[in-house]
């Protein structure tokens, strides 16, 4: 019994041992992740049934505990050390060939999951890949718009933006290839697989790109073409704007400013011209790349523009040529208007120069003076007749002015001025050339009004019984002064005949002509008086030359010893002003003779005989007074001789006392008293 059991222990531990390496067999033939997805499968499947038949393993050694446990129960000790070393054993072989199939089928299970996801990944990766193609490989599709097509750009750029998001996945993709590859060895994960997908994905990469390059392009090129639209709308409302300045009533521009405003407008226009046809192109090339739609909006949107550009051209135009013929309008008045200033302006100047033609001038005029005035007025009021033509012709011009539409109440201002001025100028001179008239009328009848005033005087100085030889001198001097302005009055004929008229002047030369005869009359017996005196003053000649130089004599004696009356300072002075005094006594001795010489002239004649004596008392008060001043002069010259030679003895006095003191005096300073008191004494 007991080797039975022992036996059917070992049987166990056999059968389970050969069980166990055939497991472990299959196991190392399975146990390998190289080669292709197939192999991998079966090799999957086999590691899964022998893991399945894991429990049968267990199965055995549980048989194989039980045969151990009634084997060991039943035979001896020394045998139980074998079978205790066979269970051991066989654990150790069970526990090994477990952990065997549990690390071989998990080992080729993770390979085979992780061979799936990379497949299952790099299957959505060409999934994208195909998508992407197939949302790339069309054409751009044109756009209506640049709203559209900056949308068409936006979706480009996500496109783009997800394209490089991808290169994650296609880096992490390429890193599992690899990886499989180093484990399992398949071509499907080799460098070449590898390759092949970084290539599909970098075309994928630089067609996004390059299609959100070109959308780009498209994108900036209608951009750029939008903003030279708003930038030509908005130069063209500027220039319309600026135009509409020009046009406008309101502004309170000349036609000339507006002209030159339009010249630069018309200048911007032609420059504007430009600008368009530079659109035209760029419309050309952004058409290309739009909608049929798009473009020809694009074209209506150009076009809009042109009319706009040629709209405003032909207002420039017109308004240029309308402010042209208003400027040839407003020329036309300026010149008119000009023309009528300078005829106004020299009107008035000659006007003025007729008005200082006749200033009389300020203080009494002479009939000579009078006549000037006279006929200056006279030819004044011809020159004004002579310009009434023109103050018609500014009147006419002023008329003509009106059919402008300018305003011509400062010009009518102008010509109202000068017709005042014309009409003061008029006026004045009327009033001047009566004034002169009447008193040329009063000048010219003054010679008779004074002749008849003199002519009694004249009659009377004649009745005088001694009459001065002056009087009658002044008389004979007026008659002839009378006879000139008479003899003048009557070579005045024809200025008589003008200024008092033709019957009134030849009874005035009537007048003239009996004045003239009477003034004759008179004149002849003044010439007569004037004889008589004449003798008797030759009788007075001889003393008159006489007595005048004595009387110059004695006035110039006289002023001499008025100048000796002041005092002289000295001895010297006094006896020079004594000899002089002496000389004036000898020329007062000289005139004594003279005054007796003349004194032999005087006759009956009471007046000389008054000068004479006259004369002579004059004489003898300067001779007494001469005579007192040389007597003061003797004694003042004596009384100063006594005062000198007193005064030279004084200093000769003095002058021996001082050397008598010097003398009294030591050698060495000291005073010899004794003997100074003799001295002195």
């Amino acid at each position: 019994m007991t080797q039975q059991l022992q036996d059917e222990f070992d049987s166990s531990v056999e059968n389970a041992e050969a069980w166990m390496k055939a497991i472990q067999e299959r196991l190392r033939i399975n146990d390998n992740t190289k080669g292709p997805r197939s192999a991998l499968e079966a090799r999957l499947r086999e590691t899964e049934k022998i893991r399945a038949l894991e429990p049968e393993g267990s199965l055995k050694m549980d048989l194989i505990l039980v045969k151990a446990d009634a084997a060991l129960r039943s035979i001896s000790e020394d045998k139980k050390h074998e079978v205790l070393s066979k269970l051991k054993d066989i654990k150790a072989l069970w526990e090994e060939t477990a952990i065997y199939i549990t690390h071989c089928h998990s080992r080729i299970e993770w390979v085979w999951l992780h061979w799936s996801e990379y497949l299952k990944a790099q299957d959505e990766f060409y999934t994208w890949i195909h998508n992407m193609r197939v949302t790339l490989e069309p054409d751009i599709e044109l756009q209506l718009g640049l709203k559209e097509k900056q949308w068409q750009l936006s979706h480009a750029q996500v496109l783009q933006n997800d394209v490089l998001n991808q290169s994650v996945l296609m880096e992490r993709l390429l890193e599992e290839a690899a990886s499989l590859f180093s484990r399992i060895g398949d071509p499907s994960v080799d460098e070449d697989a590898q390759k092949k997908m970084r290539v599909e994905y970098e075309g994928i990469k630089q067609e996004a790109q390059n299609r959100v390059k070109l959308l780009e392009m498209i994108t900036k090129e209608h951009e750029q073409y939008s903003a030279s639209v708003n930038h030509f709308q908005s130069w063209l409302n500027g220039v319309t704007e600026r135009l509409n300045c020009c046009i406008g009533e309101a502004t309170n521009s000349s036609a000339e400013d507006k002209l030159k405003a339009l010249k630069e407008i018309a200048k911007d226009i032609r420059s504007g011209g430009k600008k368009w046809k530079h659109l035209e192109n760029q419309c050309a090339e952004v058409a290309q790349n739009t909608s049929p739609l798009g473009s020809a909006r694009l074209k209506d949107e150009l076009e809009e523009l042109r009319k706009a550009l040629e709209k405003l051209k032909l207002m420039s135009s017109e308004e240029e040529e309308r402010l042209l013929k208003i400027q040839q309008s407003e020329s036309a008045y300026e010149s008119q208007a000009r023309q009528l200033e300078a005829d106004i302006q020299k009107l008035r100047k000659d006007l003025e120069r007729l008005e200082n033609d006749l200033d009389p001038g300020e203080g009494e005029k002479t009939e000579d003076e009078f006549v000037t005035l006279w006929r200056k007025c006279n030819a004044t009021r011809a020159a004004l007749a002579a310009e009434e033509s023109k103050i018609e012709r500014l009147k006419a011009q002023l008329k003509e002015l009106l059919r402008f539409s300018q305003d011509v109440q400062p010009h009518a201002e102008s010509v109202v001025s000068a017709i005042h001025q014309y009409q003061s100028v008029r006026g004045k001179t009327s009033k001047m050339s009566t004034d002169t008239a009447t008193q040329l009328r009063r000048l010219m009848q003054n010679p008779l009004q004074s002749f008849e005033q003199w002519k009694p005087k004249v009659q009377m100085l004649l009745e005088t019984p001694e009459p001065e030889l002056a009087h009658i001198e002044a008389a004979l001097a007026e008659s002839s002064q009378f006879k000139e302005k008479l003899v003048t009055l009557q070579l005045k004929k024809d200025l008589l005949n003008d200024v008092l008229g033709e019957e009134e002047a030849k009874s005035f030369l009537q007048e003239v002509a009996e004045a003239s005869k009477e003034r004759e009359i008179l004149h002849r017996s003044l010439l007569q008086s004037k004889s008589k005196l004449q003798n008797l003053i030759l009788q007075h000649k001889n003393f008159d030359a006489g007595f005048a130089p004595l009387q110059k004599k004695l006035s110039a004696i006289k002023a001499k010893l008025d100048l000796e009356k002041e005092p002289q300072p000295d001895l010297l002075g006094k006896k020079t002003q004594l000899q002089r005094l002496q000389m004036i006594q000898d020329d007062l001795a000289e005139l004594a003779i003279h005054m007796e010489e003349v004194e032999k002239l005087v006759q009956s004649n009471t007046t000389h005989r008054h000068e004479m004596n006259q004369l002579s008392s004059d004489s003898q008060a300067l001779k007494r007074s001469l005579e007192m001043m040389i007597q003061q002069s003797e004694d003042h010259v004596q009384k100063h001789w006594a005062y000198n030679d007193k005064l030279s003895d004084l200093q000769q006095w003095i002058s021996v006392t001082r050397e008598k003191i010097d003398f009294c005096q030591d050698a060495d300073g000291e005073q010899n008293t004794e003997g100074r008191l003799e001295d002195l004494e």
